[in-house]
């Protein structure tokens, strides 16, 4: 299993050292943003997680390896490259035989968080079920990956363009804890709050620890979501960026849009849509994720 893994220098000496160790996702550089915006989050993401204490980790596969932590060179080839691969659990082992590049969705990045012993993962929001998914079965690998593998995820919530009700029946049926950062209801990516209530609330980064310890001590198995709300000052109004999503479901569903290609798709065209705002509020969620995220880390370091 090692023999796949390959780590920066600077992760290798935090955990030489016992340091916190941040884990983050490289599809949101090659899928999930523009050039050159992508590259340039990547790297602010990266230092907000040093600037509160933890040591970044962005997880990647690269000349069939599994990367923990890339290079300045290696995110620039990230953002810039055309026809990376999206990685979820079925594709890493065919990946990583053939040598792609590969950048890990949330159940990759989860899955070699895992394997790399780091407990602490930020993301921008996760996948779930899909609207319309009572017929089509469309449900992210995500919320399967967040049943049995023990990496707490921090993020925005589930992204708006999801059945966000349905996402939180499948997370209660795998017995995922959806813990409320500071918030009792779901936020929705672009918006601080959904309709759907939490069933937990943490309003501070040591119970989010505390609970993460007592979760994995006891042998449950599994992650957790700790859903942090976008700042109220990034959010978007939520009648507007609703209206915006509907628009943009009818015409992936009038284009024939499925499966994983769903996401790009949408956020591709509610950037369009919204004039770039959406993609600024993104941009800001996953910055405000990455420093509650780098001081769970820290908190879950100490215990």
């Amino acid at each position: 299993m090692k023999k796949y893994l390959s780590y920066s220098d600077e992760v290798k000496e935090a955990m030489a050292q016992g340091k916190p160790i941040v884990a983050l996702e490289s599809t949101i550089i090659s899928h999930g943003m523009p050039y050159p915006q992508n590259v340039k989050t990547a790297r602010e993401v990266e230092q907000i997680i040093r600037d509160n204490g933890a040591v970044p980790a962005t997880i990647a596969l690269i000349d069939g390896m599994i990367k923990i932590g890339l290079s300045d060179e290696e995110l620039e080839m990230f953002g810039n490259s055309k026809g990376v691969a999206k990685v979820s659990r079925r594709d890493i082992g065919y990946l990583i035989a053939t040598k792609q590049l590969g950048a890990t969705t949330v159940a990759a990045t989860m899955i070699c968080a895992d394997l790399a012993d780091i407990r602490i993962f930020v993301t921008g929001g996760i996948g779930g079920v899909h609207r319309g998914a009572e017929t089509t079965m469309d449900i992210s690998a995500d919320l399967e990956e967040l049943a049995k593998t023990d990496v707490a995820v921090i993020c925005a919530g589930a992204k708006s363009i999801l059945d966000i009700g349905l996402t939180l029946e499948y997370l209660e049926t795998k017995g995922v804890p959806v813990v409320g950062y500071g918030t009792d209801v779901l936020p929705a990516f672009y918006t601080r709050a959904s309709e759907f209530p939490v069933n937990l609330r943490a309003d501070d980064v040591n119970t989010v620890a505390d609970m993460l310890h007592a979760k994995w001590d006891l042998g449950i198995s599994g992650g957790a979501i700790i859903a942090n709300p976008i700042r109220e000052e990034d959010a978007m109004e939520e009648s507007f960026i609703n209206g915006i999503i509907e628009k943009a479901l009818e015409e992936a569903k009038a284009n024939g849009i499925a499966g994983k290609d769903v996401t790009p798709f949408m956020l591709g065209k509610v950037k369009d849509l919204t004039e770039g705002k959406s993609l600024d509020a993104n941009i800001a969620l996953v910055k405000n994720n990455a420093v509650i995220g780098a001081q769970i880390a820290v908190a879950f370091n100490r215990k």
